[in-house]
């Protein structure tokens, strides 16, 4: 069975609690569940955003504001769990050792963030170097790996396929303060380099792309690998 880790963004998966996407993303990641071992990394998204913001005017520091957001982003997971029910492990994992300790029982792993000054897409990326994962998906707001901010920039050009080196030339002008929003952090992007594991950047707003990427094979999104090939095909 495939290992498959997810970093979903907090702003896809909550983009507010009063509108939030998290009983359709229950409904997909259930049936995936059924043919691949599922990690999920969920990230603060806008409301981690907005609690750093008054951390940061009340002069709170950067340790602060990122303690904040980590548990802002094991909040969401929280609700993720709730939604999953007996489909996942019923505890938020709170590092690595606990991921892989869950995963035995073959139920999905749902963590947040761990450390101050890494984002949960660094610790998608570490966390599928632990457990050996096939694959790295990173379910964004965007559809893919741009050469520019597509929000923008009406001129930019989305990739098909990248080299892990090219992820690196992109992102290496990313910020890294407590609340960044980029499209893959550069430690995330270091990770992946050294690991060797796909990582495939998609848009999450819609749920059932993960479903097409993962049990159909379809090409949704940037493929990031060392060889010019789907690893979904492999």
């Amino acid at each position: 069975m495939k290992k498959i880790v997810i970093s979903l963004g907090g702003s896809v998966l909550v983009p507010s609690l009063e509108s939030n996407n998290i009983s359709r993303y229950v409904s997909v990641l259930k049936r995936i569940a059924e043919r691949c071992q599922i990690f999920i990394v969920v990230g603060g998204g806008g409301e981690a955003r907005r609690y750093i913001r008054v951390a940061r005017d009340l002069s709170a520091g950067e340790a602060a504001a990122d303690e904040l957001g980590i548990m802002v982003t094991r909040l969401n997971a929280r609700l993720l769990l709730a939604g999953l029910g007996d489909a996942a492990y019923p505890r938020v994992a709170e590092n690595y050792t606990e991921a892989r300790e869950f995963a035995e029982t073959k139920k999905i792993v749902v963590m947040g963030g761990i450390t101050p000054a890494q984002t949960t897409d660094a610790v998608s990326a570490v966390l599928a170097e632990s457990v050996g994962a096939d694959l790295l998906i990173n379910a964004t707001s965007v559809d893919g790996i741009y050469s520019a901010d597509p929000k923008k920039d009406a001129s930019a050009v989305r990739y098909e396929h990248l080299t892990p080196q090219d992820l690196l030339d992109i992102i290496t002008r990313g910020r890294m303060d407590a609340g960044a929003n980029t499209v893959l952090d550069i430690v995330a992007g270091k990770v992946v380099e050294r690991s060797g594991i796909p990582l495939l950047v998609l848009d999450g707003r819609d749920p059932e792309n993960l479903y097409r990427a993962i049990v159909e094979g379809a090409s949704v999104g940037t493929i990031v690998s060392r060889e010019n090939s789907n690893p979904l095909l492999a």
